[in-house]
């Protein structure tokens, strides 16, 4: 079937202006089963905090939620959808993650569709494809969906990918946006430029996935060869699925600061390192990023949001040291947290 424009639905157009997207986790009992109130919680937190959209069934929700003995892809999603649908009362971006071969990746993105999602977030851990390939997938989910790509690090999974790649990305019918976040300076630059040289240029919008520099992103003029230069319009972010108050906050601060409020750009400034601190203790980078999913689930569970910090895989936890991390940051950078809010509202979204 054929897909929609950019600009077309309310939600893409909240795409392109660019948004606050946490990546959403998954809420489970401490036996592993599936926690549906505490999952609607953290969706009802998201829309709370005024986000822009949410990512359903990315790496933050845990991949294995696909395998056939768990079978919680379409639960999922489906209930985010639903609570989003019954609640958020404006245009919120509902951004389902696909992964796997061609095959796989069409009918979770046909599941998505059904489901009333508006554009996937596509996964380039295929093994074995070549760039070819992998656009000939991402085609193939474009007449299904409009497709965000992932330039994923490779210390979870991602892969090089070229800057012919990323042009030719652009250039699919159906390309909504590009997702940044290979944890790379010279590399995000590559895809910026890539972006920029494409015919779509102006129709794809550029997201930082890089938790490690997201201040520094957003802040960040991309001067290409057409003279115009290019911004990454939000974020789609595992570290915004915390602290997701404060982190629409600082969106807003930062939206100031590109517009000329010296004020808020160098607060914005003085924030950059701290929040890549704090990253650094979430997402666990002294442990090579081992304890980055238990890490969102350990913040969220001292807010109350979660009941404990269980993966489907029960060996996936903090790694030593990490909670005290946690702890560190959370009291070093006061205006990083979004303690107050969450207690005040968590009774009614518990409900």
């Amino acid at each position: 079937m054929s897909t929609p424009s950019l600009l077309s639905t309310p939600a893409l157009e909240l795409l392109a202006h660019g948004a606050a997207i946490p990546a959403h986790p998954l809420a489970l009992h401490e036996d592993g089963t599936f926690d549906e109130r505490r999952q609607r919680a953290l969706t009802r937190y998201y829309l709370a905090s005024g986000a822009g959209g949410a990512a359903v069934a990315v790496h933050t929700t845990q991949f294995e939620i696909r395998e056939r003995e768990v079978g919680l892809f379409r639960p999922v999603l489906e209930l985010a959808a639903e609570t989003i649908d019954a609640e958020a009362g404006r245009p919120f971006v509902k951004v389902a993650g696909a992964c796997g071969y061609t095959a796989q990746a069409v009918a979770e993105a046909e599941t998505a569709a059904g489901l009333g999602y508006d554009a996937v977030l596509l996964s380039p851990a295929v093994p074995g494809a070549d760039e070819k390939g992998l656009l000939e997938r991402a085609r193939a989910v474009g007449e299904v969906l409009p497709v965000i790509g992932f330039y994923l690090q490779e210390a979870v999974g991602g892969r090089y990918l070229s800057p012919a790649f990323w042009s030719a990305f652009t250039d699919l019918p159906n390309t909504a946006a590009v997702k940044i976040a290979p944890f790379d300076r010279y590399r995000t630059a590559d895809v910026v430029r890539a972006v920029a040289a494409a015919d779509r240029a102006d129709e794809v919008a550029l997201y930082t996935g890089n938790d490690d520099d997201i201040i520094g992103d957003l802040l960040t003029p991309y001067e290409t060869v057409a003279g115009t230069p290019r911004w990454f319009a939000g974020g789609l972010l595992g570290q915004w699925a915390v602290w997701t108050g404060s982190a629409v906050t600082l969106l807003d601060d930062i939206r100031r600061a590109r517009a000329g409020d010296h004020e808020a750009m160098v607060r914005c400034l003085a924030r950059r390192s701290e929040l890549t601190d704090a990253n650094s203790a979430v997402f666990d980078v002294r442990g090579a990023f081992r304890g980055c999913i238990a890490g969102v689930h350990e913040v969220l569970r001292r807010q109350g949001l979660l009941a404990n910090i269980r993966c489907l895989d029960p060996a996936e936890t903090l790694s030593p040291g990490q909670a005290d991390e946690i702890t560190r940051v959370a009291a070093a950078y006061p205006w990083l947290t979004d303690d107050a809010f969450v207690a005040e509202h968590l009774d009614a979204w518990l409900s």
